[in-house]
């Protein structure tokens, strides 16, 4: 092959590797060398496999990790880092793997249990940055006050993935054993909360929320689960096609709904305005949702 073609990027500083002209996000190229390449402006791209985008630090990856602390976390820990352009990893769930890309945590999460360096391909989310995504998508209220949906929220909007694949966020408990990967903790999304009232429901709709975004939501555990998701595995979680096109006009009708409750907490405390939630009418836009879902996805 001849190596006078152009970058996929104009600002790229090497031209060797991509055949292709033009780089957007989501088109595929000829390619014979995999490398990650830095443009001019300082940002990453991964380009290899017949795949190209910014990433470590970046604003865009079309593949997203979800991973959170459940026991089966663990089985992420030698998966392939080439099938994913982020991991964004929950609260503990950095110590799993060495290269993740993205520590999203609470306010409250502790200083200790808390990375002490990071790599340059490495950055911290915090509730100044996941509080204004979840925002763009109804609220912390709507979306389900625990991490796993507040991660999942905060990197649809930054991110921007096509994919976005969950590990160890089942939400199921066992009894006795370890509730997750290094020990025992706090169930936090089973806590008597009025945002929380159904798991299945706030899956739902980040499912539903995400498709109108054009990105598929799929589990990668093989585990029972309260995440409504369907299941793929490491090999097959580009090619886990939805069964069915985004409801586009129902789910702007739930948000509709939504936003006619007044219940509005930008602050991300919704805690704060609880005195005027009606549980029973969150409980039933859970229950549309996840009707919804069941009605378009379910086979």
């Amino acid at each position: 092959m001849s190596s006078d073609r152009q970058p996929c990027n104009p600002h790229l500083e090497s031209s060797k590797y991509c055949l292709h002209p033009v780089l957007k996000r989501g088109k595929r190229c000829g390619l014979y060398k995999a490398s990650i390449l830095k443009d001019l402006k300082g940002h990453c791209w991964r380009i290899e496999a017949g795949k190209h985008n910014r990433v470590e630090g970046g604003n865009v990856a079309d593949v997203v990790l979800i991973l959170g602390s459940g026991p089966n976390a663990v089985s992420a820990k030698d998966w392939p880092r080439s099938v994913f352009d982020a991991v964004v990893s929950i609260n503990n769930a950095w110590r799993i793997r060495k290269d993740w890309t993205h520590l999203i945590h609470p306010e409250d999460f502790p200083e200790d249990r808390q990375p002490n360096d990071l790599q340059p391909t490495q950055k911290r989310v915090q509730h100044t940055e996941y509080v204004p995504q979840n925002n763009a998508f109804g609220g912390v209220l709507f979306a389900g006050g625990t991490m796993a949906f507040t991660a999942g929220y905060w990197a649809l909007g930054a991110l921007k993935p096509k994919v976005m694949a969950f590990i160890g966020c089942d939400m199921v408990y066992p009894k006795s054993g370890q509730t997750h990967f290094y020990g025992n903790g706090v169930a936090d999304p089973l806590r008597a909360d009025v945002s929380l009232q159904s798991l299945e429901g706030k899956a739902a709709r980040l499912g539903l929320i995400a498709a109108q975004s054009d990105c598929r939501v799929v589990n990668l555990s093989v585990e029972e689960s309260r995440l409504v998701f369907p299941r793929a595995t490491i090999d097959t979680i580009e090619a886990a096609a939805p069964r069915a096109p985004c409801p586009v006009e129902e789910v702007y009708a739930l948000r509709r709904a939504e936003n006619a409750l007044g219940y509005d907490a930008p602050s991300g405390r919704y805690w704060e305005i609880v005195d005027r939630i009606e549980s029973s009418k969150l409980a039933a836009i859970d229950a549309q949702w996840l009707a919804l879902w069941e009605q378009t996805y379910s086979p």
